[in-house]
């Protein structure tokens, strides 16, 4: 994965820098929503720590150094790099790519591993919004979605990020084959998309989980959902991040709400 020309993270890298042991005591806070244990290895927790300060191409690299053990932060940093500073779409398709490949890999080699499954979910859902969500589905590409959240679940059930993936899953099939084809074919249900972003949002309170609920609100309701949708986005946007992730989730928040 060539870096070199990535852009970078233009806001405030310094107020997330946990270097030293800041970066341990603050595991806890940082990884509510992926539940990723606390890394052994001094070299994978600096590439956390570039991850954490919003300083992405290093942290991928710093990662691949690593080898294998890397692939939760590799795909983390990838993916949110991807999902907010890339511009141009092929770039952005083949960083998706890439994740899911070094998911499947993941999965492979510890089938036990939550993030394994839910990185697999991730990228290949970003993936599929980039080439529309009904081509996705012609692909079978919502199955595996589907089957790769459940199993991060059924290993961390308290993955707050894999509910509020597996919520917009819901609330994207209905949007886009309504609710009866919906829940025929690939299982999806309003109630449930409500159910796992309200357990998102009860686990992490994180920016991402109240901007995925607002999403889902008017995907499924429309119109007659907007003023909720709109107070979601705002309570993301209120919220005081505690790394860059954090920062680029508020900050497309306000940006939603203009």
């Amino acid at each position: 994965m060539d870096t070199n020309k990535w852009n970078e993270f233009t806001g405030d890298a310094a107020a997330f820098e946990y270097s030293g042991a800041a970066l341990g005591k603050s595991w806890k806070k940082l990884h509510t929503g992926d539940c990723e244990p606390w890394p052994d290895s001094d070299d994978l927790q600096q590439a956390w720590r570039l991850f954490h300060a919003g300083r992405f191409a290093e942290s991928v690299n710093a990662g691949v150094a690593v080898g294998d053990a890397a692939h939760v932060v590799v795909n983390k940093a990838s993916g949110i790099y991807a999902d907010y500073l890339e511009d141009d779409e092929k770039t952005r398709q083949a960083i998706y790519q890439a994740g899911i490949r070094r998911a499947e890999a993941a999965i492979e080699a510890d089938p036990e591993n939550a993030n394994s499954h839910y990185f697999h979910a991730y990228h290949l859902g970003r993936y599929s919004q980039s080439i529309s969500i009904a081509k996705a589905l012609s692909q079978g590409l919502g199955g595996k979605i589907r089957k790769s959240l459940d199993r991060a679940i059924e290993l961390a059930p308290k993955h707050g990020e894999a509910h509020t993936a597996l919520g917009l899953y819901h609330a994207e099939v209905i949007a886009k084959v309504g609710k009866l084809v919906g829940s025929m074919t690939y299982g999806a249900s309003a109630d449930k998309a409500m159910e796992h972003f309200n357990e998102a949002i009860r686990l992490t309170g994180a920016p991402i989980a109240w901007i995925e609920y607002g999403n889902g609100l008017y995907l499924i309701y429309g119109d007659r959902k907007l003023d909720e949708s709109n107070e979601a986005f705002e309570k993301a946007a209120a919220m005081k991040p505690v790394d860059a992730m954090q920062s680029l989730d508020i900050e497309y928040a306000k940006n939603s709400l203009e």
